[in-house]
């Protein structure tokens, strides 16, 4: 084997136990062809082993596919080990242990902690509130042509089909925080998560207004765009500013 993690994802799947793996959306062949590109930080959990016509099969739980996937062994090794930028070098990871009664607002506080460094305290320009500025001051600098209808449209598939970004998993980690705040009784988690349902649905109208202009049926208007993408930066650094402030007060 080409590294011994792949002995460990094989150990795991083998006794039912689930596995991450951070992979290339690109050398994943149950992709749709139109959605595969050279992403290396695309997440997919791997639940169990089974034979199959070429050796080993995976089955592969996915957000991206609408019911449960199958993958062989040696697809999956060149997805795990594709080159190129955020290289995944075949990360995987699981639970060694799972506690008997968690300590859910120590576990939450930890959570809200490592969400709020990364969106407005990253080192990175193009990572949370930093990243989002970015973008706006690059789809600034469009002209109107096919290149700029394609890195638009690049966009809203990262945004609402395949990526982390835009409504979907805003409204993913609103539930987290309602969920949360019943859980621990923490009440501000509650009023968070309608503010962040918000902001979901301005991202939502952000790809709507895309999706009408690199299709036709509206002008094409980059500093619109880039405007709303600035709006939405600051919508989202007062967001996790206040989610980090609530964090930092909560007694646990």
């Amino acid at each position: 084997m080409r590294d011994p993690t792949i002995a460990q994802q094989r150990a795991c799947s083998a006794q039912g136990s689930l596995v991450g793996l951070q992979t290339s959306a690109f050398w994943l062949p149950y992709f749709p062809p139109d959605m595969r590109f050279h992403f290396n930080a695309h997440n997919s959990i791997i639940y169990g082993r089974e034979a199959g016509r070429e050796g080993d099969e995976y089955l592969v739980s996915d957000p991206v596919g609408e019911t449960v996937v199958r993958i062989a062994r040696a697809d999956l090794e060149k997805a795990r080990f594709a080159k190129g930028i955020l290289a995944p070098k075949g990360l995987l990871y699981y639970a060694t242990a799972t506690p008997a009664s968690p300590d859910w607002a120590k576990l939450g506080k930890r959570a809200l902690a490592r969400a709020t460094n990364a969106m407005l305290r990253t080192p990175l320009p193009f990572v949370g509130v930093r990243g989002i500025r970015m973008l706006a001051w690059q789809v600034s600098r469009l002209a109107d042509d096919a290149h700029a209808r394609l890195y638009i449209g690049n966009i809203v598939r990262m945004q609402e089909e395949i990526g982390t970004g835009g409504a979907g998993f805003r409204f993913l980690y609103a539930s987290f925080l309602q969920e949360l705040g019943e859980l621990t009784g923490y009440a501000p988690l509650g009023k968070l998560a309608t503010d962040l349902v918000e902001i979901g649905d301005r991202w939502r109208e952000f790809a709507l207004a895309a999706a009408l202009m690199i299709r036709g049926r509206k002008p094409f208007d980059a500093a619109a765009l880039a405007a709303r993408l600035r709006e939405l930066a600051a919508e989202e650094k007062r967001f996790f500013s206040e989610l980090d402030a609530k964090q930092r007060a909560w007694a646990c």
